[in-house]
Parts: structure tokens; C-alpha cells; sequence
């Protein structure tokens, strides 16, 4: 029951306004309902929503080539890819630093992977240049530890590069290691690195950060008494090459000044190695400015590249620009894909809908018997069925040797039905004949029989009661059916690549093989975006047409 208040008011039993209490209740009623569908929504956004977000962000994603060569990227904004010759000596010395961190992170080669699928040649050119790295470095350490025995020694540089400071260099180069490896180290590196030693050397501090932190990152040990990498030594040589911090070593007071003003002493015992000279002995593709020119177009961190290769364009300086004639191949394979599925859609619907209709208008007894044959393919392995279609479609196959037995072909001109876009469709057609007469069968059991009685009684042909009352009737199951095969068989890649050879492949094929094979994932997923692209805008034109609201699965 419910009161009135002297203000006119209604209350609840309780004693609450009743708009209050009403509110309530459907907050409560709102909240179950939630309850029960949260679990469905979470499983769709796990199985459907995140892949599909993850496969659209990988399409564009491009960190790869920022975070294994920073410095050398940055540096090679400035150069000029018109001018037709490689950079200048900074960015060679910047990426004998970058790559050869990434060196021992064993991360060069993924970078050298991402490089190929633009340049041809840039794989191999990163794998054989990382093993070579250790040489150059070499070129330093020798006369350094010829000059100053003591630097040959761990505990040595660990004394002279500790001591007191803020550790900014160290946390520099920790962030530019997180955006390199996938498990960053978080924890103390072992060293506090002076101020003094950092503005006095910084390449060899930097170098020697580099060092302690992957040695925490890769093997958890004490620094104190490990001797750094080859590139530490180069960076030293490197600092030296500089009046400015000769005079500041002579000057300098801290651990180990001596052995350091030993090297200043004996500069002419020193390398004057180029990095360019060194990379360029290496590889001469090093001094091929196409290589640079894919560096650079390819360094920022997102890219519309991966796109402008599905519909065989590339990525320009300025400007993208089409592949050449020999290269083109997703446009075609895209044409290919939508004609072939909709050649198969309407060999469903034409092989289909007599199916549908026998099993519709025969007593339901025979009709059940009937509908195990239509079941039957679900219970049969794709693969098996697939293989099955390439014994009875090839040369030498069982169609083949019935049609020449029967006299209709020649021995001499069998029919070529394999390897091709027909072998493609016959396959394809079978393997989802299912989904075409189910959705028609279930439309057409709801069409009562006496609508064509009436319609006969009242002049009509059996053609004509069939057209104008009975077909319009099923358009709904066709409609279904039709969006039904023609998704799946947009998506199809086992059929095509076991019965289609190279004229029957589709655009899928080319998405199974970059995922499986290449490993080109950005590329997969643009061509996968696209295609749901297509699919979604052909679904559009379809419900701008016909109505989505037409659509019927029975009832």
C-alpha cells in the first residue's frame, strides 16, 4: 500500500517518495540484468573485440625501427635522400652504438626482418653485420690495453666510472632498454655513475650504461669485477678524438686519472677508424642510400605502409607511389576473392534452394531422412572432404575418367578441374551447400502450402503461383543464406590452397601465409582490415537494398 504526504506526495510502504522507491527497483532489476549478460559481453569482448582491436593496431604499429636505432634515427632526420649518397660519419657512429646493443639483445635481426619486407637484401645485411660488430670495437681496445694495462681489468673501469651523481644517464639509456627488450629490468644495476665521468666522457659513459644494465637484464651478476663490452672501448677512443675533453682528462683528479691521461699521452697510437669505412667493409649495401631511404621512411612510430602494400602501393619519401606492374598482386587477389565468393554464393543458391524446397514439401518422415545427407558434411572433417574433391577433380581423377568412359571427353583433353579458380568453386561450393539450404529450409517450412492452393484456384500457373506468392515469400532465406556462405567463403584458405593452385587462391591465403610463414603480421592485418572493410560495406549495401530487416532464419 501507499500513503499520501500533506504535500501530495505518493509514498511506498516503507515510508520512501515513490518515485524513489520505483527508481530503485529498476536500478536493481537494471543491475541483474547485467549481471547476467556480463559474462557473455566479457567473452565476446576477449574472443572478438580485443583480437579484432589488436589486429588494427598491429597493421599500423612500427616501433620496431625507433626503439632498436634511436640515436641513428634521430640523427638521420637531417639527411637528404635526394642527394643519392649515404649519410654523413654521425649517423654511422650513432648506429654502431644502436645496433650494437641491439646486438646482444639478439633484437638486430627482428629489425633486419621488419627492413626486408621493404628492401629486399636488409635481412641479411643486419644478421651478418651483428656478428661483426665485436671487430670494430676491437680496433679500440687493443691500443687501449696496450697503452693502459690497467683497463683491461673490470674492477678498473668500475672504479673509475662509479661515483657520485644523479644517475640521469643511466636512467636515459634504462628507458631507451625498455623500449627495446620485452621484460625491461627494473631493479638496482649495481653502480652509481659519477657526473664528473659523464660529462667528461659521454659516449663512453653511455656506452658502459648500456653494458651494466644488460648484464643486470641478462644475467642478474656484479659488475664490479666483469669486463664491459668491446663498444665501451670505442667510445672511449671516440671521446678522445676531442681537444675539449683531452684537456679535461689531463685535469681530471679521479680514480684512475693516470691511466686515462696515459691515452691522452699516446693519442698517435690511437685508430682513426671511420664507422663509415667500418660498416662500408662490413657491406657495401651499407653505402646504398635505397637502404637508408627505407630506414628512414620506416622510423616513425606508426605507418601507413602496411596499408599502401595490400593495395600494392609503398611508402615514398613524400608521397606513396604504385609497386611496379610485376609486383602488383593484392588488388587482384582482393577482385578475385569477391567474384569467386559470390560465383559460389549463387551456385548455393541455384544447386540450394530446389534442395530446400524438396525437403519443405515432403512428408516429414522422408524429409528427416533427407536432412541427415544435408548434416552429414559437419561431421566430416574440412580436410578430409577438401582432399577428397582434389582425388575426384584431378586429370587422372574419378569426374575424368567418367566423362572419357562415357565418350564426352576425349582421353587426349581431359578437363583441367584442378588448380584452378573451377576447382576453387565446385570444392567450395559443396563444402558450404549446408548453410545455404538450412536458412531456406526453415523459411520455406513456415510458408503455408495453402497460399499456392488459393493462387491456383484463382488462374494462376504453376509458374506464376510460384513466382508472384511462393518466391517472394523465400526471399528472406536467400537473404540469410546468401550473407551466411558469402562471409564465410570470402574467408576461406584451406579449399583454395589444397584445390586452387595459383589461379584459384584467394585473398585469405595470402593473410594464412603472411601469419605463418613471412611472419609479416603488420601486412596480415592490413589485409585483414580491409577485408572486414569490404565485408562490412558490402553488408551495408545489402541492408540499403534489400533491408536487413527482410532477413529470416524461420519463424
Amino acid at each position: 500500500m501507499s500513503d499520501m504526504t500533506s504535500s501530495g506526495q505518493m509514498l511506498a510502504a516503507d515510508g520512501t517518495p515513490l518515485k524513489t522507491s520505483l527508481a530503485r527497483a529498476l536500478r536493481r532489476q537494471k543491475l541483474r540484468a547485467l549481471a547476467l549478460i556480463a559474462p557473455l559481453l566479457l567473452f565476446v569482448v576477449i574472443t572478438f573485440i580485443v583480437p579484432i582491436a589488436t589486429m588494427l593496431f598491429r597493421s599500423v604499429e612500427n616501433q620496431i625501427v625507433s626503439s632498436t636505432m634511436p640515436q641513428a634515427v634521430e640523427l638521420l632526420q637531417q639527411w637528404d635522400s635526394a642527394t643519392g649518397v649515404a649519410p654523413d660519419e654521425a649517423v654511422y657512429q650513432a648506429l654502431y652504438f644502436d645496433l650494437f646493443k641491439a646486438a646482444e639483445a639478439k633484437e638486430h635481426t627482428k629489425l633486419g626482418t621488419r627492413l626486408n619486407y621493404e628492401q629486399t637484401g636488409t635481412s641479411s645485411l643486419f644478421r651478418t653485420s651483428g656478428r661483426k660488430l665485436d671487430d670494430v670495437g676491437e680496433l679500440w681496445q687493443d691500443p687501449i690495453e696496450d697503452i693502459a694495462p690497467a683497463l683491461k681489468d673490470g674492477e678498473t673501469w668500475f672504479a673509475m666510472m662509479s661515483g657520485t651523481g644523479s644517475n640521469t644517464v643511466l636512467e636515459e639509456r634504462r628507458a631507451l632498454w625498455a623500449s627495446l627488450v620485452e621484460e625491461p629490468f627494473a631493479g638496482d644495476v649495481g653502480i652509481t655513475i659519477s657526473d664528473e665521468i659523464a660529462q667528461m666522457l659521454p659516449l663512453t659513459t653511455a656506452a658502459y650504461a648500456d653494458w651494466a644494465i644488460y648484464e643486470a637484464i641478462e644475467d642478474g651478476k656484479d659488475i664490479s669485477k666483469r669486463d664491459p663490452w668491446e663498444a665501451v672501448y670505442a667510445g672511449l677512443g671516440l671521446d678522445l678524438r676531442s681537444d675539449a675533453t683531452v684537456r679535461a682528462v689531463n685535469a681530471y683528479t679521479g680514480p684512475h686519472a693516470a691511466d686515462l691521461q696515459l691515452l691522452t699521452a699516446n693519442l698517435d697510437q690511437m685508430p682513426n677508424t671511420m664507422f663509415k669505412d667500418a660498416f662500408a667493409e662490413m657491406d657495401e649495401d651499407w653505402l646504398d642510400p635505397e637502404v637508408w631511404e627505407a630506414i628512414k621512411i620506416y622510423s616513425p612510430n606508426y605507418t601507413s605502409g602496411y596499408f599502401l602494400n595490400a593495395v600494392d602501393m609503398k611508402k615514398g619519401v613524400e608521397t606513396a607511389e604504385m609497386r611496379p606492374e610485376n609486383q602488383q598482386i593484392y588488388i587482384t587477389l582482393f577482385k578475385r576473392t569477391l567474384w569467386m565468393s559470390l560465383v559460389i554464393t549463387a551456385s548455393c543458391i541455384i544447386l540450394g534452394y530446389p534442395v530446400a524446397w524438396l525437403l519443405a514439401n515432403l512428408p516429414m518422415r522422408t524429409a528427416n531422412v533427407l536432412m541427415i545427407l544435408v548434416l552429414l558434411p559437419f561431421w566430416t572433417s574440412l580436410l578430409v572432404r577438401t582432399s577428397a574433391w582434389k582425388v575426384l577433380l584431378q586429370q587422372q581423377g574419378v569426374i575424368n575418367e567418367i566423362l572419357v568412359w562415357l565418350g564426352f571427353v576425349d582421353d587426349a583433353n581431359r578437363l583441367i578441374l584442378m588448380n584452378n579458380a573451377t576447382g576453387t568453386v565446385i570444392a567450395m561450393t559443396h563444402i558450404l551447400m549446408p548453410f545455404m539450404i538450412l536458412p531456406l529450409y526453415s523459411v520455406m517450412k513456415t510458408i503455408p502450402p495453402s497460399y499456392l492452393r488459393a493462387a491456383k484456384s484463382l488462374g494462376a500457373t504453376n509458374f506464376t503461383a510460384f513466382r508472384r506468392v511462393y518466391f517472394p515469400q523465400s526471399v528472406p532465406g536467400i537473404g540469410a543464406g546468401s550473407i551466411l556462405v558469402f562471409i564465410l567463403a570470402i574467408g576461406y584458405y584451406i579449399t583454395p590452397e589444397i584445390v586452387g593452385g595459383t589461379d584459384g587462391v584467394l585473398i585469405s591465403n595470402r593473410i594464412a601465409y603472411h601469419i605463418s610463414s613471412s611472419l609479416n603480421w603488420g601486412l596480415a592485418a592490413a589485409l585483414g582490415s580491409i577485408l572486414l572493410a569490404l565485408v562490412m560495406v558490402l553488408y551495408w549495401l545489402y541492408d540499403r537494398i534489400v533491408g536487413i530487416d527482410n532477413v529470416k532464419l524461420g519463424g
